[in-house]
């Protein structure tokens, strides 16, 4: 046979152009499936498109075939020459194969034989074993109850009474049953289903009997004496027989016990002078009392030199247990949430109990075993925390709500605050985190509660600004309707028929006041949480502070929002008031055409008037205005009553001009009338007149301590005057 046939399968395939919309190594895939591939590209492409690049590179496969057979053409023509005769190879290597195979399947079933011998003969042997072994189990049993009834001095035919009558074992004979108990124990549980085992276990019933009679004895005479000797024998010998438990049940049925049912109760709350905090105390004298003794054993001390015996835990096992619940049963009026105040008190005094308590633990270990102890979390789930927060909300939040009813109840005292709701919610704040209301175990939800009266405040913020401002507009449209156009009045000296009975107008004072309130609030927050909030977080290991900081940014700048709508319903109420004044600058004119008054050399007296409002208004409220807010204020009010004023002295120069023009066209018609006039013309007066009026009321916004280069508008006013009067 020729083996020199080209291996075509591990050709690669013959590269296409790079504008082929598909991955010819695709077609080399195990999993290639034509539907799958012409599903893929129909989404990509157009069929048309497809069928195309297809057609493209079968044309490319086709000369690569064509390649392929010219380049191995010889090999090609060979092959038919080099299979001749293949067939008849094959048949003459057909018989001696198959005798191969039979031979070797007699083999293999030969070996198969011997392995399942030999299979069955170690089954047989490991049965024996075990069966061996099993039987020097029970003979160990049966000699390990006969040493012991031997050593302790029972007969079979002994009664249980007869039993607990038999002499105490002493404390090395203790030890040496104890020993040979364990080893009892041990093969016992290897043999249980045997019937051997059945037949001898009420005499291993009775030997437990003894041996824990005799051990409880030894152990209350060791407590009794505080012999640490026979405890650590006894206790020893729990641990031997896998009894500790036994023994701490033991300490808690006769110490413990008896103690706690004696002190806890309702009757010894109400008679101690200190109450709850009494008992407690009274409950925590029991270990130094009662568990010296044990804890030197058990935990060692640096006076004694003895032996420690270890994996007891009197403590969490034998005392707490205990006195769970006796207090449960006893005691059960301390859990009651109704009155919040005495529930707070309880609860911080248990609280402060069970640390006094972990601290006479002696050790971590044990303090996680008495926190995950059954008895902990059932004393701590009868605290009743979400029905004592829902309280303590109703409270809170309910004293803020009765506050808001009234947002602009001016406070009683003089203090930080002028307004009650803005005190209140300080309190409320304040509250949250009091001492006598703050619970640690809480503390996520007071702090929401603290949020939720920030962000109910802004929104009581925002619903004041809003009635207010459509009442405003309400009330500019009635005041036009009555008085046929006149400007809208002040919020403070308007007509108060005009306003619903049901609900007295607000203010400037009143806007003032809460706007000062407001920004007093939020300049308190940032050192609130930083001297009250974070010190607690920080104790109960709270991470992620940065996101409480945060929460409460946004709170202040929520806060923040309403504030200049507030600033600006103050500056728009002062300057309606200046503007009211602004009417007399058109009767300047009456007052000098054709009157032949004297050259004016002083400002009008409407000029005062225009900073009447505005020195009111700052007389009212200079003890609660900063200087920031007094100077950005009054630069907005000036700002606008000098941009009125501009608009106003402007019309007016205008419609002098147009007068003065049209009188000289006028007498330059008029025959025979070649005078004169002397001196300055009204309409010079007029010029004059203003721009004494304007110079005045620059002087008048120096005297404010609002330097009046500051004010554009201002600026614009002087030069239009300065240049009407620079000829005169």
């Amino acid at each position: 046979m020729d083996h020199n046939m080209p291996e075509v399968t591990n050709q690669p395939l013959p590269s296409g152009p790079t504008t082929l919309c598909f991955n010819k190594e695709e077609f080399m895939r195990s999993n290639f499936n034509v539907e799958h591939f012409i599903m893929e590209y129909r989404r990509k492409v157009p069929l048309e498109s497809l069928r195309n690049d297809l057609r493209m590179y079968l044309k490319i496969l086709q000369s690569a075939l064509v390649e392929l057979i010219n380049k191995d053409y010889a090999d090609f023509v060979n092959l038919s020459t080099n299979l001749v005769g293949l067939d008849k190879a094959i048949n003459n290597l057909m018989t001696p194969l198959e005798q191969l195979k039979e031979e070797v399947q007699m083999a293999q079933k030969s070996v198969d034989e011997v392995v399942t011998a030999v299979e069955e003969k170690m089954n047989k042997k490991t049965e024996i074993r075990n069966q061996k072994v099993c039987l020097q189990r029970l003979m160990s049993i049966i000699q390990s109850v006969e040493k012991i009834e031997k050593l302790v001095g029972i007969k079979p035919s002994d009664t249980e009474d007869s039993m607990m009558q038999s002499s105490e074992l002493s404390g090395q004979l203790v030890e040496r049953v104890a020993t040979e108990f364990n080893k009892l124990q041990f093969h016992v549980n290897k043999c249980r289903a045997l019937p051997l085992v059945d037949e001898i276990r009420p005499r291993i019933a009775s030997i437990t009997t003894t041996l824990q009679f005799s051990l409880e004895r030894s152990f209350r005479h060791g407590l009794e004496t505080d012999d640490t000797e026979i405890l650590r024998q006894c206790l020893r010998t729990y641990a031997t027989i896998d009894k500790m438990r036994d023994a701490e049940q033991l300490f808690r049925l006769y110490i413990v016990r008896p103690y706690m049912e004696e002190i806890i109760s309702e009757e010894f709350i109400v008679s101690h002078p200190q109450g709850l905090e009494g008992l407690y105390l009274s409950i925590l004298e029991f270990i130094p009392k009662h568990c010296s003794i044990l804890r030197e054993v058990t935990l060692g001390s640096r006076s004694s030199g003895g032996e420690v015996v270890r994996g007891y835990d009197f403590l969490v096992n034998a005392v707490w247990p205990e006195i769970i619940a006796n207090i449960e049963a006893r005691v059960p009026s301390i859990f009651a949430p109704g009155n919040p105040d005495v529930f707070h008190e309880k609860y911080t005094t248990s609280i402060e109990f069970v640390e006094k308590f972990e601290r006479e633990c002696g050790s971590q270990a044990s303090v996680k075993r008495l926190r995950t102890h059954p008895s902990y979390n059932i004393f701590m789930a009868k605290w009743n925390l979400p029905v004592y927060f829902q309280i303590r909300f109703q409270e809170i939040g309910g004293s803020f709500e009765t506050a808001l009813l009234a947002p602009f109840t001016v406070t009683t005292e003089r203090g930080d605050w002028q307004l009650l709701c803005v005190e209140t919610l300080w309190q409320c704040l304040c509250r949250c985190w009091q001492q006598d209301v703050y619970l640690a175990r809480l503390c996520h939800r007071f702090w929401k509660l603290s949020l939720q009266l920030l962000a109910r405040y802004t929104t009581a913020l925002a619903d004041v600004m809003a009635t207010e401002s459509s009442e405003k507009g309400s009330m500019s449209k009635m005041e036009i309707d009555v008085n046929g156009g006149s400007t809208p009045a002040s919020r403070e000296t308007g007509n108060a028929q005009q306003v619903a009975p049901s609900q007295l107008p607000v203010t400037t004072l009143q806007i003032v006041a809460l706007l000062v309130d407001t920004q007093k609030l939020v300049e308190k927050l940032p050192r609130f949480y930083v001297e009250v909030v974070q010190p607690l977080m920080e104790q109960l290991g709270v991470e992620n502070m940065d996101l409480l900081k945060e929460s409460l940014d946004e709170s202040q700048e929520a806060l923040k929002s309403p504030l200049s709508r507030m600033a600006d319903y103050i500056i728009d109420d002062i300057t309606s008031q200046s503007c009211i004044h602004l009417k007399l600058v058109s009767d300047t004119p009456r007052l000098y055409r054709r009157t032949n008054r004297e050259v004016p050399t002083k400002a009008s007296t409407y000029v005062a008037g225009l900073f009447k409002p505005i020195q009111r208004f700052l007389d009212e409220h200079e003890t609660v205005l900063s200087q920031a807010n007094r100077d950005s204020w009054m630069k907005t009010v000036l700002q606008n009553l000098s941009s009125q004023y501009l608009t106003v002295t402007s019309d007016m120069l205008t419609s002098v001009k147009k007068m003065e023009e049209s009188l000289k066209r006028l007498k330059k018609a008029k025959s025979g009338s070649g005078a004169t006039s002397q001196g300055l013309s009204d309409d010079d007066k007029i010029r004059l007149q203003l721009y004494l009026d304007v110079k005045q009321f620059g002087e008048k916004i120096d005297s404010l301590g609002i330097q009046k280069t500051s004010i554009e508008a201002y600026q614009k006013l002087y030069e239009l005057v300065a240049s009407a009067s620079n000829n005169l």
